[in-house]
């Protein structure tokens, strides 16, 4: 099966590479973290003891610059375990622009870089051929819709709404949980089989604060709908294929890392970060023009917005997740 939503796109409207500050946020808050785990958990000598060349992959890789920063990261808590050499393979969909991303590499950069289209939810590597895994914002996006939000026949069909978050319906909520509970079956399995003895995975992933922000893009359609510039039954039948997995939803540990975007209430750059993460889908469902209007209304309503997160809006929390193969 391969997973049909694009993760983000290099060059579509609005540049991911450009205006992913929370996303960057994110990778620059649990650095530290990455480094002592790999320092506690990772033993170098066994997992290389016929080689001496690491081989590390990072799922839903994008187009950079944050990738390049999470791999330097990487590979400079690995630097003083006397490895030699360092192979990554960028992983993304087979729509991500491989192009820009490779375009992009740093010069200076210390490692070998290969590409690996294709959806991590399915293998992607030979067995026992990988030693280090990182993901980060990528494992909260679907492989596929639950059938259940498509049906308008469903008690799930979620009428006027984009996502789950603030449905009062508890089965749209429940398809949810259940669509991202057989997506991270896949994945673990598939990378259960790919990882080496000893080798490890780090999976990093907002669960709370912007994600609420949504909604907020929802009724940017939804005035479209009201001013007759946008059929209601678009907005029916458009659901953001995104999950954000709370801390009882799997093996965790939760920080919280100071926001600057937050404490600023700074919306406008937040809406722009948020925009350029879900651009792929919204554009395949209503086409550029629409998705580029729904996204420019939003962004206007940045006063609101900031007024909003002042007095709602929870410091952003994610998941860190550090496991080690057996």
């Amino acid at each position: 099966m391969t997973t049909s939503f694009p993760m983000n796109a290099g060059d579509g409207l609005y540049s991911y590479s450009k205006n992913s500050h929370f996303q960057k946020e994110i990778i620059d808050g649990v650095k530290e973290m990455v480094r002592d785990a790999i320092i506690r958990k990772l033993d170098i000598k066994t997992i290389l003891s016929s080689s001496n060349t690491l081989r590390i992959t990072e799922l839903g890789c994008s187009v950079g610059p944050n990738t390049f920063s999470s791999m330097q990261h990487i590979v400079e808590a690995l630097k003083g375990q006397s490895i030699l050499e360092f192979q990554i393979f960028f992983n993304d969909q087979v729509t991500n622009d491989f192009n820009t991303l490779f375009q992009s590499l740093p010069v200076d950069r210390s490692y070998y870089a290969s590409g690996v289209p294709g959806s991590f939810y399915d293998r992607l590597f030979p067995s026992r051929s990988i030693h280090f895994l990182h993901s980060s914002c990528a494992i909260n996006w679907f492989s596929k819709l639950p059938k259940e939000l498509l049906d308008e026949k469903s008690p799930a069909w979620n009428k006027g709404r984009i996502h789950y978050v603030g449905a009062s319906n508890v089965e749209i909520v429940n398809a949810y949980v259940a669509q991202f509970e057989k997506d991270m079956e896949m994945f673990f399995n598939a990378r259960a089989e790919e990882i080496v003895p000893g080798g490890m995975m780090v999976l990093v992933t907002p669960f709370s604060g912007y994600v609420r922000l949504l909604g907020f893009f929802g009724s940017s359609l939804m005035d479209m709908v009201n001013e007759e510039k946008l059929d209601e039954s678009l907005v029916d039948s458009f659901n953001l294929p995104l999950y954000y997995p709370s801390p009882q939803d799997m093996t965790k540990v939760l920080i919280n890392i100071k926001s600057n975007l937050v404490d600023e209430a700074d919306a406008k750059t937040l809406m722009m970060s948020i925009r350029s993460s879900i651009e792929g889908v919204t554009i395949n469902h209503f086409g550029s023009k629409i998705a580029e209007e729904a996204c420019a209304r939003t962004i206007i309503k940045s006063e609101e917005i900031s007024e909003w997160m002042k007095v709602n809006y929870e410091k952003p929390s994610i998941l860190f997740v550090a496991l080690k193969r057996k």
